[in-house]
């Protein structure tokens, strides 16, 4: 195959590169040429590669009852991502009656996974929709499994930061036990943490996936 030309920065120039972010203006270029591939490379990234500043790209992943949930609000509002959750996704696609929303639908009403390569693709189109690559994206809980990180790799999708909120196991017992959710506004109160009104304790659930 053809031999890749080898590239070399003089010392003296190390120090400008560094300090005005050269190398990573480059990276991201290319990152943006690779994910687009446009018939005319060199006029995509006169246009685009180095018009646009970087967006973030964030993946993020806990357990269940780990805060996770409050996280993806504080990083929402502090960057102004678009928050992207697989669970939000499929109810869209089986509300819509798409043709993956009435597919997902079988699987999830058998009490089945949804197949990865459904999850995939929607998660892959999001991505590419304009009010994530204008803002970037905050991927909450994807991927899950080894076929879904190297589906993301293919597509060319590579997040910039991978946060994980650890919780001792003691912990996230405490906090499902006593979560509960409250049917009528959403709000999600906690027993012993964040106790609710006395008026509406009785009309509190817990949650589906808190078992």
């Amino acid at each position: 195959g053809p031999r890749a030309m080898e590239f070399s920065v003089p010392d003296e120039l190390h120090e400008y590169m560094r300090t005005h972010g050269v190398f990573s203006m480059f990276e991201s270029a290319v990152r943006r040429l690779v994910q687009a591939q446009p018939e005319d490379p060199l006029a995509f990234l006169i246009k685009e590669g180095f018009a646009k500043p970087e967006v973030p790209r964030i993946i993020i992943a806990g357990p269940p009852a780990s805060g996770k949930g409050t996280q993806c609000k504080l990083i929402v509002a502090e960057y102004g991502v678009v928050h992207i959750s697989t669970g939000d996704l499929l109810r869209a696609e089986v509300q819509e009656g798409t043709a993956r929303g009435v597919e997902a639908k079988e699987f999830m009403e058998q009490g089945q996974l949804v197949p990865d390569r459904i999850l995939i693709d929607m998660v892959r189109e999001r991505l590419l929709q304009e009010d994530c690559v204008q803002h970037g994206w905050l991927l909450d809980g994807f991927p899950r499994t080894r076929a879904q990180a190297i589906a993301l790799q293919e597509a060319n999708i590579f997040p910039d930061v991978f946060i994980l909120v650890d919780v001792p196991d003691d912990d996230l017992v405490e906090r499902v036990v006593g979560r509960r959710l409250d049917p009528d506004t959403g709000r999600i109160y906690h027993m012993k943490f964040y106790p609710p009104p006395a008026e509406i304790v009785g009309r509190l659930q817990q949650r589906p996936d808190d078992n």
